[in-house]
């Protein structure tokens, strides 16, 4: 699927995932180890661990393009299990949901979503954001100025009339969304993320993550908005572009390595050195 730098409304999400270019999430795999984007990219999946229900992606479909969370999820009736009318009808169900390839939610976790979805409309920037004009999963592409690499991203939403970047993240533990961005490199995310903005519309953005907690807090599912600090921003900057320069060395060079070092656990050197 060649691609030319800009913005593509109609491109699904299988084919940006399958297609030319290289994203935030392959650029993680290159700073673990270059091996390790090499081993995805060719490694075989298990169709049915795919198939099972992303709670995550549920919640961003409902809150970003809720005219085809219909299309693509459907709830379950309760079935009784203890009789083997129930279990047939749970059969007969789940046969009829795949063959019109929809997944299937639970009573449990359709009336979960359905008030995770109503906590973050509850919320004042976050309501705003997402009620207002925009495009939701399109996906950008630029070359790299230095490496002349093709770089993609794919936003949750980016609004029409401001230079805003929308990403939702579905949070275990509100509390401890601080340590994610640490984790998953979500500085590196809105740092990359920034750039291809800027590089199809000229215009820095700013970029606003949308957390909804999984989590009961006071009967309630928390949500938050942020944006990050200034230093982190530039953090995720350096991180980027080291990442990607080592992906442009390693592909020019078609060496991948493979050897990782690995020590023992912090703690058992510190009871060592005791």
């Amino acid at each position: 699927m060649p691609v030319k730098p800009g913005v593509y409304h109609n491109i699904s999400n299988e084919d940006y995932h399958a297609g030319p270019g290289v994203s935030k999430s392959q650029l993680d795999d290159v700073a673990l180890n270059p091996a390790i984007y090499k081993w995805r990219k060719d490694a075989p999946v298990d169709p049915e661990k795919t198939a099972a229900l992303d709670m995550g992606s549920a919640l961003h479909c409902m809150l970003l393009e809720p005219g085809e969370f219909d299309k693509r999820y459907i709830v379950a009736p309760a079935f009784n299990r203890r009789t083997n009318q129930g279990k047939a009808e749970e059969q007969t169900f789940l046969g009829d949901a795949s063959r019109m390839n929809m997944t299937v939610l639970d009573a449990e976790q359709g009336r979960k979503l359905l008030l995770m979805r109503d906590s973050a409309m509850a919320h004042p920037a976050a309501s705003y954001f997402l009620k207002d004009e925009g495009y939701c999963e399109s996906s950008i592409y630029w070359r790299d100025s230095e490496t002349d690499e093709l770089c993609r991203i794919r936003p949750d939403k980016y609004l029409a009339n401001r230079a805003v970047i929308l990403d939702v993240k579905k949070v275990s533990d509100m509390s401890r969304f601080s340590r994610h961005i640490e984790e998953f490199r979500y500085h590196v995310q809105a740092a990359m993320y920034c750039e291809g903005f800027y590089r199809c519309f000229q215009e820095y953005p700013q970029f606003v993550f949308i957390a909804v907690s999984e989590t009961i807090d006071c009967g309630r599912y928390p949500v938050r908005t942020f944006e990050l600090h200034d230093d982190d921003m530039h953090l995720g900057m350096k991180l980027f572009r080291q990442n990607l320069d080592t992906f442009h060395h390693c592909r020019l060079n078609d060496y991948w390595g493979g050897i990782e070092t690995i020590q023992r656990p912090a703690w058992a050197r510190r009871q060592e050195n005791q």
